[in-house]
C-alpha cells in the first residue's frame, strides 16, 4: 500500500522534515538522504527506508518501483507526493525525485573490524559535514574501511554530509568516538597510526611505507592534528606545498594520501561491489 502526502501539514512529512535538524535526528532515531541513485545503492548494499518519499511522476521508473516494493516489503511507509513538497523537504531547488529516511546505525568503535580493509581514516574535530562525505566518499574509491570522527566533529548523518558521500554511507563504516577510547581501541589491535602534520618529526608522504592496517589520521580544518596526538603516531607525514598556500584542505590532503596508500596497498584492498 503507498499512502499520498499533498500538504506540508501532515504529520508524517512533518517528521521527515525534522531530520534536517540534528535534533530530530536525535529523536527520531532517523537520517535523510536523496536521489534516485544514492537510494538505491543503499538498497543494494541492505538498507531498506523506513520511510521512502517520490514525486508522482517518478513512480514509474524501474528503480522507484524496486525501492517501493522493498520498502514495503519491510513494513515501511512508501508515501507519493509532489515535486514542490520534496523541494521543501531537502531545501534544494531543483529537488530529487526519491528521498527517503533510513535507520541511524551503530558508530561505535565496537563495530569496526579493522581486517576488513587495509586503510582507514581518522580524523579529529572535524567540522564541515561536506569534508566528511567527500572524504567517505573517497574511502569507498579505494577500498578504504571507513571514516572515524573523534571529539567533537560534525554530525555524519546531516543531509549535507549525506549528500557529500554520493552513497558511501551506505557502504562504508562511520564511528564516533572521544580520542581517548580510540586509542585504547587502536592499541588493542594490529594497526600503524600514520598521522599527517607540517611540524614535528614529519618525512614526504611519498617516502612512508604503508602497511594494513594503516590509521590515516587528520586534524581539523582550521589548527590541524593537536601537538598531543601527532605525538602518539606511529609515523608522521607531510604533503610538500610549493605554492603560497600552507595547507590544502583535509578532504583532498585525505585523498591524496589514500591513493598513495591504495599505491602501495591496491592487492589488500577491499573488492568494488
Amino acid at each position: 500500500m503507498i499512502a499520498e502526502i499533498v500538504s506540508s501539514a501532515n504529520p508524517t512529512f512533518k517528521l521527515l522534515k525534522s531530520l534536517a535538524d540534528k535534533k530530530g535526528r536525535r529523536e527520531h532515531g532517523l537520517f535523510l538522504a536523496e536521489g534516485l541513485r544514492v537510494c538505491t545503492e543503499a538498497l543494494q548494499s541492505g538498507v531498506v527506508p523506513r520511510y521512502l518519499i517520490f514525486a508522482a511522476d517518478a513512480e514509474a521508473h524501474p528503480l522507484t518501483q524496486a525501492l517501493i516494493a522493498a520498502t514495503v516489503a519491510a513494513r515501511g511507509l512508501a508515501i507519493r507526493s509532489t515535486r514542490d513538497l520534496l523541494h521543501r523537504l531537502t531545501g534544494k531547488d531543483n529537488p530529487q525525485a526519491v528521498a527517503a529516511a533510513y535507520a541511524i546505525p551503530d558508530t561505535s568503535l565496537a563495530r569496526i573490524d579493522r581486517a576488513t580493509a587495509p586503510l582507514w581514516v581518522v580524523v579529529e574535530g572535524l567540522k564541515d559535514p561536506g569534508n566528511f562525505g567527500t572524504m567517505l566518499r573517497t574511502c569507498d574509491a579505494v577500498g578504504a574501511g571507513g571514516v572515524i570522527l573523534l571529539d567533537q566533529s560534525c554530525d555524519p548523518f546531516s543531509l549535507e554530509a549525506t549528500r557529500a558521500s554520493m552513497g558511501a554511507l551506505f557502504t562504508r563504516a562511520v564511528a564516533r568516538a572521544p580520542a581517548a577510547d580510540f586509542f585504547t581501541w587502536l592499541r588493542a589491535g594490529e594497526g600503524t597510526l600514520v598521522g599527517a602534520a607540517l611540524g614535528g618529526a614529519t618525512i614526504d608522504y611519498r617516502a612512508h611505507r604503508f602497511t594494513a592496517p594503516t590509521f590515516l589520521f587528520l586534524g581539523n580544518e582550521q589548527s590541524g592534528l593537536p601537538a598531543e596526538y601527532a605525538a602518539a603516531c606511529d609515523a608522521l607525514v607531510k604533503l610538500p606545498m610549493h605554492g603560497t598556500a600552507d595547507s590544502l584542505n583535509v578532504a583532498v590532503a585525505t585523498a591524496v594520501l589514500l591513493y598513495r596508500g591504495l599505491d602501495q596497498l591496491e592487492p589488500l584492498a577491499a573488492p568494488s561491489r
